[in-house]
Formats: structure tokens, C-alpha cells, sequence
């Protein structure tokens, strides 16, 4: 590992960018949705598929990836994500319908859920034991990941609009490619340690994270005896996964890491903070272009100032208020911010115009939005062993992506509940509703979570 630590901030240019696409993967196909449907014969109600297989995949498997991480060493783990991100996405590019659409994204799933918690330990095994710099990086780490959700509708408009929706895929792979021809280079040789997978653990929690989210996208279609009957067997699988974590010797996620300080509250901050975002810039977009009347490019365009206030907060502001002020503040201030926003976003018209329904709410929510992230991240990262990095990084991740992919369904619904309303109906009670989970997550993280620790303490705490 010395040998690559001079080179340890482009090994962390490596490690954002693969953070930046990997999160970019959930949000570069809003714009190209519509013409996914046309080509690919969607419904309506399908079409959040192309979403969620990604998201349900990546979010069931993080705890996996973590696991593996740890055991295989996070260079390994963080390479063998690529080589399976890119195949994924050849699978998307060349798909002729829509199951093999949802499969081509649940195999770029899988790939996440491999790079996603190795890139985190392995930015700590570079940026660690120096509280100074660890901030420093985190700020441009954390800024990857909105900035990347947000940047993906400008780059997927782009491209949707010059060249066509397979080419939010194609290209992937030409970035894939250059990221494991720098792995070797740049990213510090991880030793494994001895230990077994859970695999039961596994198939239980993604399956009933999967089971979870379809039962709720499927609730206005179906009868209540149905949704219950679906829904008991989520209970049901969920609840098999923590029984085998508690009678297995190396469980999947050993349930004494709940024990942490702060661990569970911050994850629960980042769940809601995912199930307001998400729904959010999803609803937003279909706004622009369906009743607006947006291009692809334009509506990419129009969400571009969110990305600029993303990176601008998180990387120049964020990082000292964290520094000055510890984590809570910060993260019941952004969720309140962002819920602000958001209900602002409700208030918009069938003839509404950018620049007075969409840009002030919308740059609003992103300052929330930042001000949360890096706070809820490192407070979740902070109390746990060295040898558990992987495992924390995998928890927090699965619990923003399961809270996104839940509050968009939730979302659905719930625009879709509103039929006599309209479009414009429909998507103000979306926004309502994704307002609402801000709100309430920055109370319960004011009741919830402990004091604040200052970013060096927790600094100190992680590289410890």
C-alpha cells in the first residue's frame, strides 16, 4: 500500500469517478424512458422497472459486496464489480424487450453492489489514518453520489436526444474498460482474511427486499388479500434473513454492528434521505417532459443547475460546517431543506414555467440534499472496527438505495392513485409525499440520532 499512497489522490479520482457512475447508473435512463417504452413495449406501470431491477439488485446485494470485500480484498471486489457493470450494460444496450431490458439492469445491479463498498474501504485504507485529508476526501467522494444521480439525467437527455436511449449503456463500457486498466496502478493490493459467504442470507434479504417493493408498486392494481398475501411473504423473508444472521457462525451482517453509536439512526436518515431524493428528480423529469413538453436534452439541461449546486455545497461548504458543527445539525438542517424544496415542487403548474416552478424549489432541495449526505455517511461509518469497513459501507448504501427504490414505489403509487387529477395532479401529490419523508427524517434524526461528533473525531474513529 506505500508504495501507491503518493498516487492516493488519483487513486481517488478513480474510486469518485467509480462512485460518480455507479450512482449515475440509477438516473442517466429517466430521460430515455420514454423511448425505452416505445421500442421495447413497457407499460406504464412496468416501466419503473427499468429503475428498480437496477436499484433492488444493487441495493440487496451491498451487504453481499461488503461481506466479499472484506474477505477477498477490496481491490478484487472493486475490479470483478466492473468487469460485471460492463457486462450488464451490453446486455441493456443490445436488449430487444423489456425482460431482457430488466435483466441487462439487474446485472448492472450486481456490479454496483460489488464496486460500491470496495471503493469505500478502500478509500480508507488510503485516506484513514490522516483525519485531515479522510475529510477532504470524503467531501469529494460524497459529492459523487448526488452529483452523479443528478448528472445523469443532463448526460442521459444528451444523449437520448443526439444519438439514442442504448447508448446511456454503451456507454459504460469504454469507461469500464479504462477503470480496470487503472486498477492495478492505482489502487492499493488488499489482503483477504479467512471466512465463508452467506449465501442464504443473502437470497433471503434480496428476495425480500425485491418481494418489498414489487408488493407496493402492485397495491393499486390489486386486491387487498393479494397485497397482504405478498406482503407477509417480504415479512416473511426479511425476517428469515435476521434469524440465519443470528444462528450462523460468519453472518452476512452480524447483528452486534447495530450496537454501534449512531449507526442506526444515521442509516435510517440516509433510507428516508433516498426515498425523498429519488422520487424527486424522477417525478421532476417526467414533469419537464410531459407536461412541459421538453426535449431529451432540454430536460437534462433544465436539472443541470442542481448538479453545479450538488458539487459546489458538498465539496466547498459541507465539509467545514461538518468540521465545525458535527453530523446531526447538519443532517436534520438538509432533510428539513430538502423537504422544503420538495413541497415547492408540489406547487407546480399545468402551465408552469421553469424558471418559477421548477429551478428555485429544485436548487432548494439539492442544497438539502448536500448539506445530508456526507453527514448521514460519515456518522454511519464512524464507530465501526477497521475490519468492518466493508460491512458499514455496505449497510449504508443498501439503506439509501432500498429507501429510494421503496419511496419511489410508494411515489408511483401514489401519483398514480390520482388519476382524475391529471399528470400535473398526480405528480403534485408525488412531491407532497417525498416532501413529507424529508420532514419526517429530519425529526426523527433530531430525536434519534446522538450529540454530534466533529468530521476530525470521526475521522480519528474510522482511521483508528
Amino acid at each position: 500500500m506505500d508504495a501507491v499512497k503518493p498516487r492516493r489522490w488519483w487513486a481517488l479520482v478513480v474510486l469518485a469517478a467509480a462512485q460518480f457512475m455507479v450512482i449515475m447508473d440509477t438516473s442517466i435512463i429517466g430521460v430515455a424512458l420514454p423511448g425505452m417504452q416505445r421500442d421495447l413495449g413497457f407499460s406504464p406501470g412496468g416501466l419503473q422497472w427499468v429503475f428498480n431491477a437496477y436499484v433492488i439488485a444493487f441495493g440487496g446485494l451491498l451487504l453481499l459486496g461488503g461481506r466479499l470485500s472484506d474477505l477477498l480484498g477490496a481491490r478484487k471486489v472493486f475490479a470483478a464489480g466492473w468487469v460485471v457493470l460492463t457486462a450488464g450494460s451490453v446486455i441493456a444496450a443490445v436488449a430487444g424487450s423489456a425482460w431482457v431490458e430488466i435483466l441487462g439492469r439487474a446485472v448492472q445491479g450486481v456490479g454496483g453492489a460489488l464496486i460500491a463498498p470496495a471503493a469505500m474501504t478502500l478509500l480508507m485504507m488510503l485516506f484513514g489514518h490522516n483525519p485531515r485529508e479522510l475529510g477532504k476526501a470524503m467531501a469529494l467522494y460524497g459529492a459523487a453520489a448526488p452529483a452523479g444521480g443528478t448528472a445523469g439525467v443532463f448526460l442521459g437527455g444528451v444523449i437520448t436526444e443526439y444519438l439514442s436511449w442504448p447508448w446511456v449503456f454503451i456507454v459504460y463500457i469504454p469507461i469500464g474498460l479504462l477503470t480496470l486498466a487503472a486498477v492495478p496502478a492505482l489502487l492499493p493490493a488488499t489482503r483477504g482474511r479467512r471466512g465463508s459467504v452467506d449465501v442464504l442470507g443473502a437470497v433471503a434479504v434480496t428476495g425480500g427486499i425485491a418481494l418489498a417493493v414489487y408488493t407496493i408498486v402492485r397495491a393499486p392494481e390489486q386486491s387487498l388479500a393479494v397485497t397482504l398475501a405478498e406482503g407477509a411473504g417480504a415479512a416473511v423473508l426479511l425476517g428469515l434473513f435476521l434469524l440465519v444472521q443470528r444462528s450462523v457462525r460468519e453472518p452476512l451482517m452480524p447483528l452486534r454492528v447495530w450496537r454501534t453509536p449512531g449507526l442506526a439512526a444515521s442509516n435510517l436518515a440516509m433510507a428516508l434521505l433516498g426515498a425523498a431524493w429519488i422520487p424527486m428528480w424522477y417525478f421532476l423529469n417526467l414533469y419537464l417532459q410531459q407536461v412541459l413538453g421538453y426535449g431529451a436534452f432540454a430536460s437534462g439541461a433544465a436539472l443541470l443547475p442542481m448538479t453545479i449546486a450538488v458539487m459546489i455545497f458538498m465539496i466547498a461548504i459541507t465539509a467545514r460546517l461538518l468540521a465545525r458543527y458535527g453530523a446531526k445539525p447538519l443532517v436534520v438542517l438538509g432533510l428539513a431543506v430538502l423537504g422544503a424544496g420538495v413541497l415547492g415542487l408540489s406547487l407546480v403548474r399545468p402551465d408552469g414555467a421553469f424558471t418559477v416552478d421548477v429551478l428555485p424549489a429544485s436548487l432548494i432541495a439539492a442544497v438539502g440534499m448536500s448539506l445530508a449526505y456526507i453527514p448521514a455517511m460519515m456518522s454511519a461509518m464512524s464507530g465501526v472496527r477497521p475490519e468492518e469497513s466493508g460491512l458499514a459501507s455496505g449497510i449504508v448504501n443498501t439503506t439509501y438505495n432500498v429507501g429510494s427504490a421503496v419511496g419511489l414505489a410508494v411515489m408511483t403509487a401514489v401519483a398514480t392513485s390520482q388519476g382524475a387529477a391529471g399528470l400535473t395532479g398526480g405528480f403534485r401529490a408525488a412531491f407532497v409525499g417525498a416532501g413529507v419523508v424529508a420532514l419526517a427524517g429530519a425529526a426523527l434524526t433530531l430525536l434519534l440520532m446522538r450529540r454530534p461528533k466533529p468530521a476530525a473525531q470521526v475521522a480519528e474513529t474510522i482511521g483508528a
